[in-house]
């Protein structure tokens, strides 16, 4: 006897929560993120449709295989995910759970989705992040960022929140939250163009360094 899931027919698509490391292309033209765990050799744009990190050719979410997306239902139990040391450079996701999808106690997994919110946590250093910076590490193609405040990011390569949210696209908003601060990335509103200018500074203040340092062994 063959058992069936019962079915639910949503009218708006559920919300989720998870994590995921942002992501840059290559070239620097696009931007999305990969996950932490299963799945984070295939990195997905904002809006996305899942597939088999197996390689099997079925649609996830596959009742008998673990592909598909995952979120969970709390965004506190996301935010747990954060507090290991292999997770601190993680953003949090809100995301729409679109297509089908099997739910579980804890959360959804599922065949589509779309990125509506991305939250990134503060500096290594504790500040407030301005922008988004070369974490050192990648994928095929792709190279990880981690959050940065103004004064850490340096030569690094970098994209300020707003720029990460432009390349992403489909009106993913992207905000800056350490405690009781938070400061929205999806426009150029004034918080923004204040950490844009902050980050033009602080690569300023340390290109200057880096010539006072070379004009003094000139002179030596």
């Amino acid at each position: 006897m063959r058992l069936r899931l019962p079915e639910e027919r949503p009218t708006e698509p559920p919300t989720g929560y998870k994590i995921a490391h942002p992501v840059l292309s290559q070239d620097g033209t696009r931007a999305g993120f990969t996950g932490v765990s299963l799945g984070g050799a295939l990195p997905y744009g904002v809006l996305d449709e899942a597939r088999c990190v197996y390689g099997l050719r079925h649609r996830a979410p596959h009742r008998r295989c673990d592909c598909g997306f995952h979120c969970v239902h709390d965004r506190t139990a996301a935010e747990a995910l954060l507090t290991t040391a292999e997770n601190r450079a993680a953003v949090l996701l809100e995301v729409s759970v679109l297509g089908a999808y099997i739910r579980f106690e804890r959360g959804f997994r599922y065949a589509r989705q779309r990125v509506r919110i991305a939250t990134v946590g503060p500096c290594a250093c504790g500040a407030v992040a301005a922008a988004l910076a070369d974490a050192g590490w990648g994928r095929p193609g792709w190279r990880a960022l981690a959050p940065s405040c103004a004064g850490c990011v340096r030569a690094r390569q970098s994209v300020s929140l707003a720029g990460f949210a432009r390349l992403a696209g489909e009106r993913l908003r992207v905000i800056a939250g350490s405690g009781a601060t938070t400061m929205s990335a999806a426009g150029l509103d004034v918080p923004e163009l204040v950490a844009e200018a902050a980050l033009l500074q602080a690569r300023l203040d340390w290109f200057q360094t880096q010539l006072a340092r070379l004009g003094e062994r000139g002179k030596g």
